[in-house]
């Protein structure tokens, strides 16, 4: 058999553990291709995953530490829904993909890495992108590194008005 290695992926499956929630931390940054987050507003942020399932897979998080939508104030759950909007608009100006999967994991047996502090996927999808790799080899194949990523899509961002 054939082995394919990611080291990269070892610093998510060993932690590091202590606690802090990712989005609670970013929401202190500034935008910065070192932690990935592409811009905020006052109430949400807008950022690349780490551990993306395809390039150009993106996140919108309230600033506000909530597990559920119902916990979210109309106004900030309706800005979630306009920054989901605007980064299927940026990935579809880097990427010209021909879907997207958009949608969030709330709870861990739904899935939630994050499962205290809801967020937003987004990830674009292609024909072909899922191939036998991810299904046989348990192993997802992404052409393009993240700091190659993060360039482009800040780059369509900044174009479009999004990053000021």
């Amino acid at each position: 058999m054939d082995k394919l290695w990611a080291p990269w992926r070892m610093k998510y499956v060993a932690g590091p553990r202590d606690g802090e929630c990712l989005f609670c931390a970013l929401a202190g940054q500034k935008p910065a291709p070192q932690n990935l987050l592409l811009w905020k507003t006052g109430r949400c942020l807008v950022m690349l995953n780490a551990y993306p399932y395809n390039n150009g897979h993106m996140m919108v998080a309230p600033v506000a530490h909530v597990a559920g939508l119902a916990d979210l104030p109309e106004d900030v759950l309706r800005e979630v829904t306009t920054l989901t909007r605007d980064a299927t608009v940026v990935l579809d100006r880097v990427y010209k993909p021909a879907g997207f999967n958009v949608g969030m994991n709330l709870g861990c047996v739904a899935g939630a890495g994050i499962a205290g502090h809801l967020h937003m996927h987004v990830v674009p999808r292609w024909e072909g992108d899922n191939n036998f790799m991810p299904v046989i080899g348990e192993t997802r194949v992404l052409p393009e590194d993240l700091e190659e990523t993060y360039g482009r899509v800040a780059e369509a961002a900044r174009q479009l008005g999004f990053i000021r």
